[in-house]
């Protein structure tokens, strides 16, 4: 927005949206800081006034008056082409930039999948260039988490940080549920030989799921039925294969993310396997793949907008002073054709034992 000018030529000020809101200028400064003591009334009227007088937040005068830098780090602890390969991420820093622009704070986008990166992205952060971070994708035993802790850097996880849980606030989507409720479905479709390809042991969405998965079908199951990727495409595609291999008659498959299950619907396909019609296939996350892919794809939602609203809010909190807290939100099954097949139904002639 380009400001406005006021009483002959000014800039608009602090004063001027004061006056406008009939507010106090320490409760614009409030608005404008992402504070939380502000009644609901009096944020709308600052929100209205700022619109009307076209006043611009000056973050280079915010920054010497508070101390503070005006921005948020978005941080991938993952290779950067997984930024651009799965839709999960580029979802989360949508919404998470929405829900800051919204407190006109600006995010910074870094990726430290490498030792050199993690050495160049933490001397910045370090430095005080952002005021918290938001941690995504961590895996047990990463550094990143440590070095922020040890700086004082506050900062919330998406997902659950494995080993930190009780240091680092946290947002994530119920895993263990999720995972549960998917192979419960593919059971009660019809899938007798069920099989898994499951996320890294050393994220929390990869055990999670994982163990939902046992819950549904025992815990005893024989890891011959299971293989554990990368969360790529190629790491769906290789797992695949190997359980096919194992166990060319399978009949069900639960992949722990959609962008793996598009890499074994491809395995699938070059085995000659039908989906749904052979195999029915079930994945993780709703993202663009699921509703895209030949078959469409049935999968549990995560529900990644409010997600990144809920990392915000934590997040802000914890730069306010407030002690870090944790949020589990449910996820979702949405049904489509990849377990959508007759022959596989539960009940009748054409049943499978």
């Amino acid at each position: 927005m380009v400001a406005r000018s006021v009483d002959g030529g000014r800039r608009p000020t602090i004063r001027d949206v004061a006056q406008q809101a009939g507010v106090s200028r320490g409760t614009v400064s409030r608005v404008l800081n992402g504070g939380t003591f502000v009644s609901q009334e009096a944020r709308r009227k600052v929100e209205a006034a700022i619109a009307e007088t076209g006043y611009v937040v000056s973050h280079s005068a915010r920054s010497l008056a508070t101390g503070r830098a005006g921005s948020i780090g978005f941080l991938l602890t993952e290779p950067q082409q997984l930024l651009f390969e799965d839709p999960n991420f580029s979802t989360l820093y949508r919404a998470a930039a929405a829900a800051l622009a919204r407190r006109d704070l600006p995010l910074v986008l870094m990726v430290a999948g490498t030792s050199a990166e993690r050495t160049q992205v933490l001397r910045y952060i370090e430095g005080g260039h952002v005021d918290g971070v938001m941690l995504v994708s961590s895996h047990a035993g990463n550094p990143v988490v440590e070095a922020l802790l040890g700086a004082g850097v506050p900062t919330v996880a998406c997902g659950v940080p494995l080993g930190f849980e009780d240091r680092l606030g946290y947002v994530a989507a119920d895993d263990r549920r999720g995972g549960r409720e998917m192979t419960q479905h593919l059971q009660a479709q019809g899938a007798r030989r069920l099989a898994m390809i499951s996320g890294p042991s050393d994220t929390s969405g990869g055990r999670e799921r994982l163990t939902g998965f046992l819950e549904a079908t025992g815990v005893g199951r024989n890891e011959a039925w299971i293989e554990h990727a990368d969360y790529t495409r190629a790491g769906g595609y290789t797992a695949a294969r190997r359980l096919l291999e194992q166990h060319s008659d399978l009949d069900g498959l639960f992949v722990a993310s959609d962008l793996m299950a598009m890499g074994a619907l491809e395995a699938l396909k070059e085995a000659g396997r039908r989906v749904p019609d052979d195999v029915l296939v079930g994945g993780f996350d709703d993202s663009t793949y699921a509703a895209q892919s030949q078959p469409s794809l049935t999968t549990m939602r995560q529900p990644f907008e409010r997600i990144s609203e809920e990392m915000t809010r934590l997040l802000l909190g914890v730069v306010e002073g407030e002690d870090p807290a944790a949020v589990v939100l449910p996820t979702t099954l949405v049904v489509r054709e990849s377990t959508q097949c007759v022959s596989h139904a539960p009940s009748g002639a054409s049943a499978r034992a």
